[in-house]
């Protein structure tokens, strides 16, 4: 009996010590968990750059592609080894809370305000998203939001705030979907919405969206008058003294080649022989620092 209890007592000891190893273990190696925004991988982005680095560093990506606020809230529970995503203000707070070290700028587009082809309240000619905004309103004309707490979902609510308008659902015109880019687009298209949108993945999607045009902002980024417009992307490497268990040597390294300049090019030319031009501009400073 004595020494039964005596080998129960073993094995639960063991068996106890092994989970506490598991815990403690080192992240898997040969596996980064990058969660990003939707327009990373809508527009076609990372399917296209991130074979190489699968390639150089011998690992897997695994993408979660969800909104920015969602992103980092992957990153703030660390269930994420690297963001890159697209809110200034949000990416700041997360290196002020403490979940990065620091920020990178990695590249940039630009929103477009698309809406149906027969433009019936008539936004054409108007150079600023603050304008277009209000035309809309008064018209009560149909709108698409993200309504996902994305970058661009962010960047929408900041110019109804500029108007003193707090879309909610009292609006019967204004529809928060909850969706991704890729969704709103199709959503808009079908129901000849007016919607805000990143240039890159509408790029991407102008084929399936047949009864949407770019209605402010031009037909590339030198042409877009508004400035509040710019959509600049950042990448954060998750804190290791907040998660020890997340894989901060694997994402470091993806942080230095998203920087390199080889990257950036790859980035800068991406989309450019299919559309006239690039889906997003290279903006690290290891890039910036050739254009002098």
């Amino acid at each position: 009996m004595a020494r039964s209890a005596f080998t129960r007592s073993l094995a639960v000891a063991l068996l106890v010590l092994a989970a506490v190893g598991a815990l403690a273990a080192p992240p898997n190696a040969g596996v980064l968990r990058l969660a990003t925004t939707t327009s990373t991988a809508d527009s076609g982005l990372l399917g296209y750059i991130l074979p190489d680095f699968e390639k150089r560093f011998s690992c897997t990506v695994d993408v979660v592609a969800v909104g920015t606020g969602q992103s980092l809230e992957l990153g703030r529970r660390g269930d994420a080894d690297v963001v890159l995503v697209h809110s200034r203000p949000g990416e700041d707070k997360f290196v002020a809370d403490g979940f990065a070290r620091e920020r990178f700028d990695v590249m940039y587009n630009d929103y477009i305000i698309l809406g149906p082809k027969e433009d019936p309240v008539r936004i054409r000619a108007m150079g600023l998203a603050r304008d277009a905004f209000k035309a809309i309103q008064d018209a009560q004309a149909l709108f698409a939001s993200r309504g996902d707490k994305s970058g661009t979902h962010t960047k929408e609510l900041s110019i109804w705030s500029a108007l003193g308008v707090t879309p909610g659902p009292d609006l019967k015109w204004y529809n928060s979907l909850g969706q991704g880019m890729g969704e709103t687009l199709l959503f808009s298209n079908e129901q000849k919405a007016y919607t805000l949108a990143d240039r890159g993945t509408y790029l991407s999607m102008r084929d399936k969206l047949p009864a949407l045009e770019v209605l402010v902002g031009g037909n590339n980024l030198a042409e877009n008058k508004d400035k509040a417009l710019l959509n600049p992307y950042g990448v954060l490497a998750v804190n290791p003294d907040k998660y020890p268990q997340t894989n901060f040597d694997l994402a470091m390294k993806f942080v230095k080649w998203l920087l390199a300049l080889d990257t950036q090019k790859t980035i800068g030319g991406y989309g450019a022989d299919r559309f006239g031009q690039p889906l997003f501009y290279p903006d690290s400073a290891e890039y910036r620092a050739t254009r002098k």
